[in-house]
């Protein structure tokens, strides 16, 4: 019998809505304790800790991260702060689980990532999906070529938009709908060079603008070395929530309904075109968050190995970067 996982005492920068979903509930099903959190409103981290039963409300992140009781920072500010925060992290040796992306650009990408090497520190960039059974039976079936060779990618990630005043509409603060969906379609197109002979290279974009330098939506062309193509749509003025994956080969499709969030619908739609049956089989709605932070804590507690790394955060930026310039737009 392996032994039990002492609980994470987490730390909290920010108030943030995303917090709910992604941390609060986990830990709470999980048993690990949030310990401290801080915010740029003390009376909004105060509504926060009250609302989640977080241990202590402190002044601010150095508060936070410096706290002797805090042994894992979780960074879920604005895109343009989790470069500076995950440092300021790492300088006081503390585990980090980071908000995608992990930086504004792939240069800060690389100096979070070498500073957390030289202090031994670790950091897990919160590509949750990657952690659900769904992703796991995905990458199962495509070994057993169930589907044949793969010829097409198709992502869709959309979302009604968020309000004025979100960060996600600032260039300033990082924002944009290729960082804040864009990120996880190039995450998956990604892995998924496994089985199309490597890495996709980003063969043209085109976007709609919200403003200077601020992409409201945007499609991606990518090809694989094996010749296989695939799009990416995303949308952050959408009229409701779609994330979606479909993988197309020689003998048939699979078909993830929501890859992002097997939590709201759990479906893998599996095709073969051989013998023309449909089936559907379902990989359960726990929560994506909830596996990612319990494969966090086996590895902060037991050395156990994570599915991405430093490595894959930085060349994510890279990507991110390509992208922006193929849609005529700056990096972050």
């Amino acid at each position: 019998m392996s032994a039990p996982t002492e609980p994470l005492r987490i730390g909290i920068l920010g108030a943030s809505r995303i917090a709910e979903s992604a941390l609060v509930g986990p830990a709470q099903t999980l048993g690990h304790r949030l310990v401290a959190v801080a915010a740029r409103d003390r009376g909004r981290a105060e509504v926060f800790a009250g609302k989640y039963g977080v241990e202590r409300v402190l002044d601010s992140y150095d508060e936070v991260i410096n706290d002797p009781e805090v042994d894992v920072v979780y960074n879920p500010l604005a895109n343009s702060l989790h470069g500076r925060w995950n440092l300021t992290a790492v300088a006081a040796g503390k585990a980090v689980l980071s908000e995608k992306p992990f930086a504004r650009n792939a240069t800060e990408a690389r100096q979070v990532a070498d500073a957390a090497r030289a202090a031994g520190v670790p950091i897990l960039e919160g590509f949750h999906y990657l952690f659900h059974p769904l992703m796991a039976r995905t990458f199962e079936l495509l070994d057993a070529g169930a589907i044949g060779a793969v010829r097409d990618v198709e992502v869709v990630m959309a979302m009604p938009a968020p309000g004025d005043d979100d960060p996600r509409w600032s260039y300033d603060l990082a924002g944009g709908a290729l960082m804040d969906l864009g990120c996880y379609a190039l995450h998956v197109s990604r892995a998924l060079g496994r089985w199309c002979g490597g890495r996709p290279e980003i063969s043209g974009g085109r976007a709609v603008l919200r403003g200077p330098q601020i992409d409201e939506s945007a499609v991606l062309d990518i090809r694989y070395p094996n010749g296989a193509t695939g799009t990416h749509a995303v949308s952050m003025v959408a009229g409701e929530y779609v994330f979606s994956l479909r993988i197309v080969g020689d003998d048939g499709s699979l078909y993830l309904h929501d890859y992002l969030g097997p939590s709201r619908d759990d479906r893998l739609t599996v095709v073969s075109s051989k013998d023309g049956t449909v089936r559907v089989e379902h990989l359960g709605t726990r929560s994506t968050y909830t596996y990612q932070l319990e494969a966090l804590a086996a590895s902060i507690r037991h050395g156990s190995a994570l599915p991405i790394d430093l490595d894959d955060a930085v060349e994510n930026m890279r990507y991110l970067d390509e992208a922006y310039r193929a849609i005529g737009l700056d990096p972050r």
